[in-house]
């Protein structure tokens, strides 16, 4: 099978289902930026961490596919695709509230750095951020699955408390930022 179709030269590409739209749609732009996170967890998960991150990180990919492909099902179709499993942002929760009870309390925000991991981490956690702000964007235009919604929340979030658990366990400083008067 040829990577290439030459269909898409007009700017246009075909959803699950066979509509074609423009490439600069918004839901093409909501799972594009899905699958960018996607990419930047896969580097992330390429910094030196334990299995444990690893395992829960490849976990995320794969739901993170599962919300590509209905982010890029159109509307109407009648296919039946893979769905996030039902404890998929209940885990997320979990594996917060574990990395929370080794961590220091926060008290004041912290500044993106310190280590490679912590800063493909920080980059990650603004790539969701933009794609769920995409996707509530795009639910004002059709109907997104409420689930989707809340895994990119709850993602995000998880993505700032893997940010701290992995410059804890490398006893990397958090440079905490302290606005100027």
């Amino acid at each position: 099978m040829k990577v290439y179709t030459k269909k898409g030269d007009s700017g246009t590409t075909q959803l699950i289902g066979g509509r074609r739209v423009s490439k600069s749609s918004l839901k093409i732009e909501a799972y594009g930026t899905v699958d960018e996170l996607n990419s930047y967890l896969g580097l992330l998960r390429d910094q030196g961490l334990d299995e444990k991150k690893i395992q829960q990180l490849i976990a995320i990919q794969n739901n993170l596919f599962v919300i590509g492909s209905l982010l890029a099902m159109d509307k109407d179709a009648k296919m039946q695709l893979p769905q996030l499993p039902e404890t998929a942002a209940t885990d997320l929760e979990n594996w917060i509230d574990e990395m929370d009870e080794t961590l220091e309390p926060m008290r004041n925000f912290v500044l993106p750095g310190g280590d490679s991991a912590v800063s493909v981490c920080h980059i990650c956690r603004c790539i969701c951020r933009r794609a769920e702000r995409i996707i509530v964007d795009l639910n004002t235009e059709e109907n997104v699955n409420g689930d989707i919604l809340t895994y990119m929340n709850r993602l995000s979030d998880y993505l700032f408390v893997l940010s701290r658990k992995i410059a804890s366990d490398k006893d990397v400083n958090e440079v905490p930022w302290i606005p100027s008067k």
